[in-house]
């Protein structure tokens, strides 16, 4: 019966020690997925800040108004150029 008895609690303590070695590989397994999530979100981040400064640069008066000089050849019209349509009049 001892004999028994050792062979069985042999076998249960290899099941508890196979069981624990499956969960921390489970453990480390997540810590990387995660560790890679946050690196990811990280990134996302630093991408959304950049894209924020873009969009508030691009965004300008200043600017809009440079390029629509430089690249439409417009220009702000003077008091020369202008002519006014008042209603009711023919």
């Amino acid at each position: 019966m001892s004999m028994r008895a050792n062979l069985l609690l042999t076998v249960a303590l290899v099941l508890c020690a196979l069981s624990l070695v499956n969960a921390q590989y489970q453990a480390r397994r997540l810590f990387i997925e995660l560790e890679r999530a946050q690196a990811a979100s990280r990134q996302l981040d630093l991408e959304w800040a950049q894209l924020q400064l873009d969009q508030s640069t691009f965004g300008k008066h200043a600017r809009i108004e440079a390029n629509a000089r430089r690249d439409l050849n417009m220009v702000a019209p003077t008091p020369a150029r202008t002519q006014y349509l008042t209603r009711g009049q023919k």
